[in-house]
């Protein structure tokens, strides 16, 4: 009697016919260069760069980028904690089986519990959770003022310690002059003398009243790939955030709570209509804070 063979599995073709689409509930975005961006309108530098309703309400958001395969995100939880998922895209047993994980909270106190323990996130306090962490949870202490935690993953080959700062802990360093409208404090996380992680690197920059320049003196690092978040632009005002060729720059109109990717040969800058915060993540070649190729202002064009 012959044996009656398994139905194989349907086979599942990809046509790829954008820079960006979405996976199930996670969004993938390819990478792009200075030549095909060169010829991008409007429209085009949003649909590439900008990441829109990242912080929504009581939803975990992913978005894979194809620079140094960072993966961006926002848990924001109101009336239900949100569980980080393993999106099949991973290939991966759990999200955190071959990542690292930076988690910075820019709203309310929240917790987030790794594998049973819990840590209380003030506002500006951040977590490192290592490669290995396999169950991940997000929940606010209060509902009528919820944490917004922003996320920034990227691929890791060894383990380091789950581990949090607050923002006094990030050894804050003011810089810059009321005289340039670009006073701030900046707060170091995670890098070479800091949290502990294999290839990511995590801070913010809060800008004093007054003060509206982000970035200056403008730079790029082809070493590493780079994202901001803008968060605390009170509602009606705007950041116009430049990038591109130093030689052909770009800019985009942004709101609060928006995040912005900066590829590795991109200048990455910014000017708001008032003081704001921002949280820059980069994953690439090393871990030094201070690792730039200038593009000084007089050179832009």
């Amino acid at each position: 009697m012959a044996t009656k063979k398994a139905k194989a599995p349907a086979l599942q073709l990809k046509d790829y016919k954008s820079n960006t689409y979405m996976d199930g509930d996670m969004e993938v975005r390819f990478a792009v260069g200075p030549e095909e961006t060169k010829g991008f309108d409007t429209q085009q530098l949003i649909d590439n760069f900008l990441v829109k309703d990242l912080l929504v309400a009581d939803k975990l958001k992913l978005v894979y980028m194809h620079y140094d395969r960072v993966i961006v995100g926002g848990a924001v939880p109101v009336a239900k904690t949100l569980t980080l998922p393993n999106h099949p895209e991973l290939r991966a047993e759990y999200f955190l089986e071959r990542r690292e994980l930076g988690i910075i909270n820019v709203g309310g106190k929240g917790t987030v519990t790794a594998d049973g323990k819990k840590f209380e996130l003030d506002k500006l306090s951040c977590l490192y959770l290592g490669k290995g962490t396999q169950k991940v949870s997000f929940a606010s202490a209060s509902k009528k003022n919820p944490a917004v935690f922003y996320l920034l993953s990227s691929p890791a080959h060894a383990t380091y310690p789950n581990a949090m700062f607050t923002k006094e802990q990030a050894s804050p360093v003011e810089l810059g002059a009321v005289e340039t409208a670009n006073k701030r404090t900046v707060y170091k996380y995670i890098h070479l003398d800091g949290l502990k992680s294999c290839q990511l690197v995590m801070g913010l920059t809060v800008l004093a009243p007054g003060s509206v320049w982000n970035s200056i003196p403008p730079h790029t690092h082809t070493r590493r790939m780079e994202v901001y978040l803008y968060f605390d632009l009170p509602e009606g005002q705007r950041l116009f955030h430049f990038m591109g060729n130093p030689m052909e720059t770009r800019h985009m109109v942004m709101t609060n709570n928006e995040a912005v990717i900066s590829p590795p040969w991109s200048t990455h800058f910014g000017c708001g209509t008032t003081n704001y915060g921002f949280i820059w993540g980069m994953a690439g070649e090393n871990l030094v804070y201070t690792d730039m190729d200038p593009a000084p202002v007089p050179t832009l064009k």
